[in-house]
């Protein structure tokens, strides 16, 4: 059975070999310092690092100490540390009901997450909600009511294709009615380039708030770490459309390019409260900056 570190190291391999073993290779082959800022730029891009923070980690190399492998890799885990760390911030229960709010587009596995979570929560203790409230993909509402029934919680919903704010009403209600802990809210999966279905989603917090004063208290963006540098403009542009407050990225167990968290935490400065490494509800972790980075490097 392997320990959370394992799990996560193993959950990290197709990125750690993007990034590390191009390391490995190119030293191999004793390259001048130039080319070694030339190799580092075009092994943090392709990981999905991005230009402005691969430029930011490549300036500050002049002051590395031992021109080898093993320098160039504490290198590499300290500065980025220095960029995850002020985004390590563990999801905190702070009202009854706490109301999550969940946004992304299709295909990031948001309903999967929400249902994990709602797993976590009741193992925990917590009296919990699910709300159906992307009304309009076929099966996502019998997906959420799966999880409901494995995660033993309650489900608001309506019919397919009904009014997504009218399920956020009904959920508000429901969640003090029935004295809730946590009511997680879907939301439809949507293009965050269609301004109308943005707008929809602005309307849907605008009815959270004013059922229950403070909550959405988390509005939590679902991303899907296979998508890259796309992953972080739905970030910037969800962020515009409901102020974010945590991103959970998953599906980094898929993916070379896990390399996007460190863009999004050093560009958006948004805490990242999950990682997703694997299909089981255990897979989705609390974002663990040092863990993270000693896995990915």
């Amino acid at each position: 059975m392997k320990n959370l570190f394992e799990r996560l190291k193993t959950g990290l391999a197709k990125t750690h070999n993007s990034i590390a073993s191009r390391i490995d290779r190119f030293f191999s082959s004793g390259p001048s310092r130039e080319e070694l800022a030339e190799m580092l730029e075009e092994t943090l891009i392709a990981a999905d690092v991005g230009v402005q923070t691969s430029k930011l980690i490549l300036d500050g190399m002049g002051g590395l100490k031992n021109y080898d492998t093993d320098g160039l890799k504490v290198y590499l885990r300290e500065v980025i540390f220095n960029i995850l760390k002020d985004c390590q911030k563990p999801l905190e229960i702070t009202a009854k009901p706490f109301v999550i709010m969940t946004s992304g587009v299709n295909g990031v596995g948001k309903t999967t997450t929400i249902g994990k979570l709602a797993a976590r929560f009741t193992s925990q203790g917590h009296k919990v909600i699910l709300a159906a409230g992307d009304t309009f993909r076929a099966a996502a509402i019998e997906q959420l009511e799966l999880w409901a029934k494995r995660a033993d919680c309650d489900i608001i919903r309506q019919e397919q294709g009904g009014d997504p704010a009218a399920v956020a009403f009904d959920a508000m209600k429901a969640g003090l009615a029935r004295k809730a802990d946590i009511v997680i809210l879907d939301t439809a999966g949507r293009l965050h380039t269609k301004v109308n279905l943005m707008e929809e989603l602005k309307k849907v917090k605008r009815i959270v708030s004013r059922e229950i004063p403070g909550a959405p208290h988390e509005a939590l963006l679902v991303l899907d770490a296979s998508t890259g540098q796309n992953a972080l403009a739905q970030a910037r542009i969800f962020n515009e459309a409901v102020g974010l407050t945590g991103i959970a990225i998953t599906k980094l167990d898929g993916t070379a390019k896990g390399g996007i968290i460190v863009a999004i935490a050093n560009e958006l400065k948004i805490p990242i409260r999950f990682i997703g490494i694997g299909e089981g509800v255990e897979d989705l972790r609390d974002f663990d900056a040092k863990e993270f980075v000693e896995a990915m490097i």
